[in-house]
């Protein structure tokens, strides 16, 4: 394990950490590009489609788990 990581365990609950965030592929729904992204969310940079952000593996952090959050 590696202990000099200053953000290991530092994710909000329910948030992937980065660490173990997983590499996904599939075909571009525009343009048929092979198409790759983190956790099920994917953009093309061919044609610009992406998919929407709901459909991803993960639940996506709120703005009040961001650190810099104007209201923490």
């Amino acid at each position: 394990m590696d202990t000099d990581r200053k953000d290991q365990g530092a994710t909000a609950k329910g948030v992937t950490s980065p660490l173990d965030a997983e590499i996904t592929r599939t075909e571009c729904k525009e343009c048929g590009a092979a198409v790759f992204g983190l956790n099920g969310r994917f953009a093309c940079t061919l044609c610009g489609w992406c998919n929407h952000w709901s459909q991803g593996l993960s639940e996506l952090p709120t703005a009040e788990d961001d650190p810099d959050y104007p209201g923490a």
